[in-house]
């Protein structure tokens, strides 16, 4: 069936699959000024990205490709009208509704020994051919349509990271051996899951046989591991899954937690502009009400992360009310309330 059901499909018929598809949304255009516009954006995609980079905690920087206002709408209704309406693995716990970093890290909670593995440039590893395939099979999408959207979804023939299409497009490339190294490892009483490109295994196991096992499906694919980035992690260590230490139960570090909290603290005690001179970041300074804003929503970030892996901390709900109430009425130089005591300052 896969390969005769478009044969029927005329030029006309093709024309109005990829309209129907509404990727520019509703410009009130013309149906041949439509079809002219995505078939120039996906000839020359390359035209329409801003390389950006990102520094990041080892020194290296991480380059980003961001699109331009229209390719970035297109991409968005691809993500939402194409996309997201097909199955990928359980074993994926990144860019997945109703999944994230606690349900990734969550089944490796009080296990024996943990492995961490890691995809080489993974996003830069998927190919336009891998794309083409996975994210647009020929059985819901006849080839003229299906090479559009590739093409609408790569960059020079390759998958760009800061795409809005690229997590959901990585999941699924990355399904069949999702799938096929889930059952191997259940097989063996060994639990599996992948955030991205970082790969999680714990259990009672010999790490050996998953090492070569996993490294030899991700060559039949054209990806590599990062050798650099392989860590086991006995019960006797601190056994951390995508930022949150699962050895008795999820949670953030004590490391993390201190240091935000102590940030709390100085903004209680100084105001919070007179802590950004006190902190001399340069990302918010000089501390302006923009600056500011911008630093109380960061703050106000990395306080929901504590409180996505540990809803119940009575701490972190108070601090979130707070920095949310700040930002609202926009008091950026005044006290947050009680003056804290000096246990406010590093106590867990």
């Amino acid at each position: 069936m896969t390969n005769t059901l478009w044969k029927y499909f005329t030029g006309e018929h093709h024309k109005e699959f990829v309209l129907s598809l509404g990727l520019l949304g509703d410009t009130g255009w013309p149906a041949g000024k439509q079809l002219r516009c995505l078939y120039a954006v996906s000839n020359h995609t390359e035209r329409h990205y801003t390389r950006l980079t990102i520094p990041k905690r080892d020194g290296t920087v991480r380059e980003l490709l961001s699109p331009d206002p229209l390719l970035k709408k297109i991409q968005r209704n691809i993500l939402r009208n194409v996309l997201e309406e097909l199955p990928v693995s359980l074993h994926a716990t990144a860019y997945r509704r109703g999944s994230g970093i606690l349900e990734n890290a969550s089944p490796h909670q009080g296990r024996k020994q943990i492995l961490k593995l890691d995809i080489r440039d993974f996003f830069g590893s998927i190919t336009y051919l891998m794309v083409y395939r996975s994210a647009f099979p020929r059985i819901y999408y006849p080839p003229s349509v299906a090479t559009l959207l590739a093409h609408l979804c790569c960059c020079r023939d390759y998958l760009p990271q800061g795409a809005p299409t690229s997590p959901a497009v990585s999941n699924l490339v990355m399904k069949p051996f999702d799938d096929h190294v889930g059952k191997w490892c259940k097989e063996r009483g060994i639990t599996y899951t992948r955030y991205c490109d970082d790969m999680i295994f714990s259990g009672d196991f010999d790490a050996g046989p998953v090492i070569r096992k996993v490294r030899s499906f991700l060559l039949s694919m054209g990806f590599e591991l990062n050798e650099k980035k392989t860590q086991v992690l006995g019960s006797g260590k601190r056994q951390s899954v995508t930022g949150i230490v699962v050895n008795k139960k999820p949670q953030v570090s004590r490391a993390y937690r201190d240091k935000l909290r102590q940030e709390l603290y100085f903004c209680r005690k100084h105001g919070v502009a007179s802590h950004l001179l006190r902190m001399n970041d340069r990302r918010y300074l000089p501390p302006e009400p923009e600056q500011v804003e911008r630093y109380l929503n960061s703050l106000l970030g990395r306080v929901n992360y504590v409180l996505q892996v540990d809803p119940q901390n009575s701490y972190f709900m108070q601090a979130q009310e707070t920095v949310r109430g700040m930002i609202k009425a926009k008091e950026y130089d005044g006290m947050w309330g009680d003056n804290p005591t000096e246990d406010d300052e590093l106590s867990i």
